[in-house]
C-alpha cells in the first residue's frame, strides 16, 4: 500500500482564503502564554518539557503518526500502536486521523499549490505554519481527510480520537499540576506544544528551502541536519521523500536518526516487525 493509492483526488476550494479565527485565537493564547516561562522557571519543569517533547513529538509524532501510521514502514501489535497514536494526540498536532490524511495528501501531491496543504510553493511561512489559519475545508473537513486514511476511518479508536484528542490535556494538566504545581503544566503544556509545533512545522518549511539533496526527486525536499536535530531525524527530508517508506530517514553515517533507534529497540523487544529498509541493502526484516 502506497500513499498515493491512499489518497482521493479532491477538489479546489470555491472560496477564497479567509482566517480561521478559533485557530488564530488558540495559536495566539498558547504563544503569548509560553512568554511567561520566565516567571515559572525551574530545571525540572525544563526537564519535564524536554522529555514530554520527546515522548509526544519523537515517539508519538515521528514514530508513531508519520512512520508507523502514515506510511506503515513497520507494523507493532495494536495495543502498542493505540497507544502510541495517543501519545501523538497528546503533543496537540490534531488527531492521527487527521494527521495521517493530510500528510498522505502532501506526498501524493508534493508541493502542488492546489493539492498539497502546505505546499513549499506557496512560501516559506505558508508551508510552516500559515496553511493552518487560512484553513482550507477540502484539506480539513473530516470527510475530506478521513478519504485519505481509510485504514484508520473504519477503527473506532482513531474515530474516538479524532472528535475528543484535546480532552486528554485535562488529566494530562491535572497529572502535571500534581506533580509540580502550575510551572510543571506552563512547561509540560504550553511551552512544550509551541516548541514542538515549531520542530515540526520546520521539517514542512526549512527542510524544503535549505540543505542538501542525495536524491533527484521532484520537488523541493532537501536534508537538513539542524531541523533533524529538532525532529528525532525527520530533517533527512530528501531522503525521506525519495523513499517514503523506508523506516530509517538518515543513512549516511552522520544523518543522525533517533526515530530510527526507536524503532530498532522496538524490534529488539520483539515489537516491531516487517520494517521497511533502504532498497539499497533490502526490502525488509
Amino acid at each position: 500500500m502506497n500513499s498515493k493509492s491512499l489518497v482521493t483526488a479532491l477538489p479546489k476550494s470555491s472560496e477564497p482564503l479567509a482566517l480561521d479565527w478559533t485557530t488564530v485565537a488558540f495559536l495566539a493564547v498558547m504563544h503569548g502564554l509560553a512568554l511567561l516561562a520566565p516567571w515559572f522557571f525551574s530545571w525540572s519543569a525544563l526537564g519535564v518539557a524536554l522529555f514530554l517533547h520527546w515522548l509526544f513529538g519523537g515517539i508519538g509524532i515521528c514514530l508513531g503518526y508519520h512512520r508507523l501510521l502514515s506510511h506503515r514502514s513497520f507494523q507493532v501489535p495494536k495495543w502498542l500502536e493505540y497507544t502510541i497514536a495517543t501519545l501523538g494526540a497528546l503533543s496537540i498536532q490534531g488527531s492521527p486521523l487527521a494527521w495521517v490524511g493530510g500528510h498522505r495528501q502532501h506526498h501524493a501531491h508534493t508541493e502542488d499549490i492546489d493539492k498539497d496543504p502546505y505546499s513549499a510553493r506557496r512560501g516559506f511561512w505558508w508551508s510552516h505554519m500559515l496553511w493552518l489559519i487560512y484553513r482550507r475545508p477540502e484539506f480539513f473537513d473530516r470527510e475530506s481527510y478521513s478519504k485519505n486514511a481509510p485504514d484508520l476511518a473504519k477503527q473506532p479508536f482513531y474515530r474516538w480520537l479524532d472528535r475528543y484528542f484535546l480532552v486528554l490535556q485535562v488529566p494530562l494538566a491535572i497529572l502535571l499540576y500534581g506533580l509540580g504545581g502550575w510551572s510543571f503544566v506552563l512547561y509540560g503544556i504550553v511551552v512544550r506544544s509551541v516548541l514542538l509545533w515549531h520542530s515540526t512545522w520546520l521539517v514542512n518549511s526549512a527542510a524544503h528551502a535549505w540543505g542538501y539533496r542525495t536524491f533527484d526527486v521532484d520537488d523541493g525536499s532537501r536534508n537538513l541536519w539542524w531541523v533533524s536535530l529538532l525532529t528525532y531525524g525527520e530533517g533527512w527530508h530528501n531522503n525521506h521523500h525519495a523513499y517514503p517508506h523506508v523506516a530509517k530517514s538518515g543513512w549516511r553515517w552522520w544523518e543522525i536518526d533517533t526515530t530510527w533507534w526507536a524503532i530498532q529497540v522496538l524490534k529488539g523487544l520483539g515489537l516491531a516487525k516487517k520494517i521497511v529498509r533502504n532498497p539499497m541493502l533490502d526490502k525488509s526484516i
